[in-house]
C-alpha cells in the first residue's frame, strides 16, 4: 500500500501578522510546517512543532541569512509539477518531498526606504532575494502548489483546506496571479529606489496597489478604480474620508486639482473646482472670508463644485460651505463645530489630507504613456519686468497670486484677479483671445484695476487689448512669442507694467 503523503506547507513571512493562526490551523488540518529564520521562532514559541530550511536542505544558513532556501531540496518541492510523471519520478529519486502550500511574502524594502535617512546599503540589505524566487516558483506551479502572499487570503485557504482537504485549483490560480503582482510591484519598488534621481529612465516602471473600485469613470459606461503609490502614500492618496457618500472617478479629479492648487497658495486660502478647473479661488483675512471672496468669484459655477481649504476648517466657515450643494470638501483637518455642520449633510464627502508630493505626471496615450516632471513652483521673484511702467507693491502680489492660479487652469488660461481673488477666469479655450475675453466677461466691473495672468505668451496683442479694455492694469507671462515687441508696444502703450516669467505653465 502506497503511504498517505502528508502534506507540507512552507511557511516564511516577513510581516507576521496571522501567521500564527494559519499555522496552528494548517497543523490541525494535517499539515506540516517547514519554516526558517525568525518565522520559524516565532512559530515554535507558539507551541508549534516546526521542522527548519536547514534540516531539509541539510545545509546551514549562510551569508547572514542570505541564503537559506536557495536549495534544490526546497524549489524541487516547489515547482515540481505532479500532474507530470517524470517530475514526480525525479522527487523519489531525489528524496524530495513536494510542498503544497507556501505563505511567503517579502522582506519590508519600501518601508525601509520611506525614511529620507535610510543609507543605501540599508536599503540594499532590505533586497528579498529567496523570498520572490520561492514565490514565483510557487506561482508558476499553481497547479500542484498553493501559495499566499497576503495576510487577508489567510481564511479563504484554510477554509477550503478545511473543507474539502486542499486549497481548490481556481483559488491557486487567484493566489498566483496576486503572488506575481506581489512580486511585480516589490520590483517596481527597487527599480524606483534605483532611478529615483532620474525623473525619466530608460524603462519606466508603474505599479499601484487599488484603493477602491469606483462606480464608474467620466462616464457611467467606463469601469474605473482608484490605485495607490507604493511607498508612503501621499496628497490625494493619503486623504481620510470623513464623511459622505463615496467617491467618484470626477470627485477625485476635481479634488485633486483643488488640493494642489490650494497648497501653494498662503493661508488662510480657498479653491473651488469645477470640471478640474478653479471657478473662485482666494486668499483671505480667515478662512470664512477667503471662503466668501471664492466663492463670490462664480457663484453659479460653484454650485455642485470642490471645495479645499488650506488650514483647518472652523465651524463658521463649515456653515457658509453647508448653504451651497458641494460635492467634496478636503482641508487639513476640521474643528467639532465644523464636522457638526458639514455631516449634516448626508451625502457631502468630507476628506481630511495633509502631505502632497510632486514628483511626476503620467498620461496614457495609445499605445503607451507619457511621463514628466511635476510643474512646481517657479520663481515669480525673478521675473524680468519688460514695460516702462514697474509694478506696484499691490500688483506684484496680485500678479504672484494670479500667475500661481494660472497655472492651475485648463490652457489656453487667462487669470484676472485683484486683492488675492480670482474673479475672472478663462479656460480651455482653443485661442488666447477667446480665454482672455471669458475671463473680462467673468470678471465684469471687478476686473478694473485687476492684474492678468497669462499660461502662455500672447501671440498677438489682440488678446492684451481685451484685458485691458476689460479694466486690467498690470500683466504677468511668459514671455517668448516672436511677437514678444509688438506685445510690449501694446503694454507700453495702454501703461500698464507687464512681467515676464521665462517659464511657461500649458496644462492640456
Amino acid at each position: 500500500m502506497t503511504p498517505v503523503q502528508v502534506k507540507r506547507a512552507l511557511i516564511s513571512v516577513s510581516d507576521k501578522q496571522g501567521i500564527v493562526d494559519l499555522a496552528r490551523g494548517l497543523v490541525e488540518a494535517g499539515y506540516s510546517i517547514v519554516s526558517s529564520g525568525g518565522t520559524a521562532a516565532e512559530l515554535a514559541d507558539a507551541g508549534l512543532e516546526v521542522t527548519k530550511v536547514a534540516d531539509v536542505t541539510g545545509a546551514p544558513e549562510i551569508l547572514g541569512g542570505r541564503v537559506k532556501t536557495l536549495h534544490p531540496q526546497i524549489h524541487g518541492g516547489i515547482l515540481a509539477d505532479r500532474r507530470n510523471p517524470a517530475h514526480v519520478e525525479e522527487l523519489e529519486a531525489h528524496s524530495i518531498e513536494p510542498f503544497d502550500l507556501v505563505v511567503c511574502n517579502l522582506y519590508p524594502f519600501e518601508r525601509t526606504v520611506e525614511h529620507p535617512s535610510v543609507t543605501e546599503d540599508e536599503a540594499v540589505e532590505q533586497i528579498d532575494i529567496g523570498g520572490p524566487a520561492m514565490v514565483r516558483a510557487a506561482a508558476k506551479n499553481f497547479h500542484s502548489v498553493a501559495v499566499v502572499v497576503n495576510p487577508a487570503s489567510y481564511d479563504v485557504v484554510l477554509d477550503e483546506i478545511r473543507s474539502g482537504g486542499e486549497v481548490s485549483l481556481e483559488t491557486r490560480r487567484e493566489l498566483a496571479h496576486e503572488a506575481f503582482m506581489h512580486t511585480a510591484a516589490y520590483d517596481a519598488a527597487i527599480s524606483r529606489y534605483f532611478t529615483r534621481k532620474d525623473v525619466l529612465p530608460g524603462t519606466f516602471v508603474l505599479s499601484g496597489s487599488k484603493v477602491m473600485e469606483l462606480r464608474y469613470g467620466e462616464n457611467p459606461h467606463q469601469d474605473a478604480a482608484f490605485y495607490r503609490d507604493p511607498g508612503a502614500p501621499m496628497g490625494l492618496a493619503a486623504a481620510e474620508q470623513l464623511h459622505g457618500k463615496e467617491l467618484s472617478y470626477n470627485n477625485l479629479l476635481d479634488t485633486d486639482s483643488a488640493w494642489k492648487l490650494v497648497r501653494e497658495l498662503q493661508t488662510p486660502a480657498v479653491a473651488i473646482i469645477k470640471h478640474n478647473n478653479p471657478c473662485g479661488v482666494a486668499v483671505g483675512e480667515s478662512l470664512l472670508d477667503a471662503y466668501t471672496k471664492a466663492l463670490d468669484c462664480d457663484r453659479i459655477s460653484a454650485f455642485g463644485g470642490i471645495v479645499a481649504l488650506n488650514e483647518p476648517c472652523d465651524g463658521e466657515t463649515a456653515h457658509a460651505i453647508g448653504e451651497v450643494f458641494t460635492e467634496v470638501v478636503i482641508a487639513p483637518g476640521y474643528d467639532a463645530a465644523a464636522l457638526e455642520a458639514l455631516t449634516a449633510k448626508k451625502n457631502l464627502r468630507i476628506l481630511r489630507a495633509d502631505r502632497i508630493r510632486l514628483d511626476v505626471d503620467i498620461r496614457k496615450v495609445a499605445g503607451g504613456f507619457l511621463v514628466q516632471s511635476a510643474d512646481g513652483p517657479d520663481p515669480v521673484d525673478e521675473a524680468k519686468v519688460v514695460t516702462k511702467a514697474q509694478p506696484t507693491e499691490e500688483q506684484w502680489r496680485d500678479l504672484r497670486f494670479a500667475w500661481i492660479v494660472a497655472k492651475h487652469v485648463k490652457s489656453n488660461a487667462i487669470v484676472l484677479a485683484r486683492d488675492l481673488i480670482a474673479f475672472g477666469v478663462g479656460a480651455g479655450q482653443m485661442n488666447r483671445l477667446e480665454s482672455s475675453e471669458i475671463a473680462a466677461r467673468r470678471a465684469g466691473d471687478r476686473a478694473t484695476g485687476a492684474v492678468c495672468a497669462s499660461d502662455a505668451f500672447f501671440p498677438f496683442r489682440d488678446g492684451l487689448d481685451a484685458v485691458v479694455a476689460a479694466g486690467a492694469s498690470a500683466v504677468i507671462q511668459p514671455g517668448g512669442s516672436v511677437r514678444d515687441d509688438e506685445v510690449t508696444a501694446a503694454a507700453d502703450e495702454h501703461g500698464i507694467p507687464m512681467v515676464f516669467t521665462g517659464r511657461r505653465h500649458f496644462r492640456h
